[in-house]
């Protein structure tokens, strides 16, 4: 057996196979407990929507009934673009980037899909046409929405030292917004429920890019950064050249990005 500089074994085709085939056993019994998972979340109990949250939307102000677009089901992906900010958040541009394609099918399954920020719909939109999307993205400013599903919080909270977030009392720092995604359903008299919210790495499942890169053999290659997307650009930001791994001036707070 030789060893690859990289400190990879080198091995004959029969040694690999013997390998793979392991290896495709845990593979199978990581996909058999993520279907079981994905059951026990659809059976979540349902909590009815009683507060009246009103949105800015392109054609005016929308309710969150509104952008279930007459579908039964809507995600919410709760992006990181504080009413102050110049430009929305690096990492949640990256989740962003995989949106777009996945529509169509989505709605062919009964489920609206929208984004909500507190920044102004005018910030949201011009960063919007600098990335090309083409989700529908609204704006939060001046409801509760952001707050009620923690990911957004208020100076007199982060004061307290911590906040709730990712079902637990967390240190944030300064960071008054935090990425999440949360799911609602509607029933056949147009009552609102909330059924499902996740944050923190719950997010990895959007982020199709990751998925390809742990196929590889340097997988997310994020050892040794300062937080796990430290290396995420906008990708409009990113150099022709492939860029070796750096730190790199982000919003996201490490210690919330990293939480499982």
């Amino acid at each position: 057996m030789n060893t690859h500089p990289a400190m990879h074994a080198i091995v004959s085709r029969d040694e690999w196979l013997a390998a793979r085939r392991l290896l495709l056993a845990r593979e199978k019994e990581l996909t058999a407990q993520r279907d079981l998972v994905s059951a026990e979340r659809r059976r979540l109990p349902w909590v009815p929507v009683d507060k009246a949250y009103v949105f800015d939307g392109p054609n005016g102000p929308e309710s969150l009934a509104g952008l279930f677009e007459g579908r039964s089901q809507l995600i919410v992906y709760h992006f990181m673009f504080g009413p102050d900010w110049k430009e929305g958040c690096p990492s949640c541009s990256f989740l962003a980037d995989h949106v777009d394609g996945t529509l169509p099918h989505l709605a062919a399954r009964g489920i609206a899909l929208a984004v909500v920020s507190r920044a102004p719909l005018a910030k949201l939109a011009a960063f919007r046409q600098r990335m090309g999307w083409r989700f529908k993205w609204v704006s939060s400013s001046g409801s509760d929405f952001n707050y009620d599903y923690h990911v957004s919080f208020t100076p007199e909270a982060l004061a307290g030292g911590k906040v709730a977030y990712n079902y637990r009392m967390e240190d944030v720092g300064d960071m008054q917004d935090l990425h999440g995604i949360s799911v609602f359903a509607r029933d056949g008299q147009g009552n609102v429920f909330h059924t499902y919210s996740s944050y923190a790495r719950g997010a990895d499942s959007l982020v199709g890019s990751y998925h390809y890169m742990d196929l590889t053999p340097k997988g997310r290659d994020e050892d040794g950064l300062p937080f796990p997307m430290a290396w995420v650009r906008h990708h409009d930001k990113y150099p022709l050249a492939e860029p070796a791994a750096q730190a790199v001036p982000a919003c996201c707070h490490a210690e919330a990005g990293s939480a499982a």
